[in-house]
């Protein structure tokens, strides 16, 4: 164990509390409504359920460090499409109306950095015997 398995640790974990209370409002809000507002900006409505299931459940994963590398390229995904299609004309800070893509931005980086480097640390993903072998030729590699 290293400092930058810790760092990305809580990277990791990080990211997860907020995507999981982020899914977790779009259920409590009713994901009705954020399918009716997801079309009035041009996005098909069921793309409303996709992106809570992925939020709430891919936020679960990543506390648990499951999934790790799957879960944060769909939340890159996602984070693009945030920044694309609601905060990019507000700007990078935002313009007294509407808030800017820069949080949207952060959370894309940090889901990136986990798609490209894992996250072992206390991870269940760690302990899976085929992904264990992957890692360990990883480590050897590097």
């Amino acid at each position: 164990m290293n400092k930058q398995e810790i760092g990305t640790f809580l990277l990791r974990v990080m990211l997860g509390i907020s995507f999981l209370l982020h899914g977790l409002s779009k259920f409590q809000g009713g994901l009705e409504n954020t399918s009716g507002w997801f079309q009035s900006i041009g996005i098909p409505g069921f793309m409303a359920y996709v992106v809570g299931v992925i939020e709430l459940f891919g936020g679960i994963a990543l506390i648990l460090g499951l999934g790790t590398r799957i879960i944060a390229a769909l939340l890159v995904f996602i984070m693009a499409g945030a920044i694309v299609y609601v905060k990019f004309p507000a700007g990078f800070m935002g313009n007294g109306e509407a808030s800017g893509y820069e949080l949207d931005l952060v959370l894309m980086i940090i889901a990136l950095h986990l798609v490209l480097n894992g996250s072992r640390f206390l991870s269940i993903d760690s302990k899976l015997p085929t992904l264990k072998k992957i890692q360990e030729s990883e480590i050897k590699a590097s």
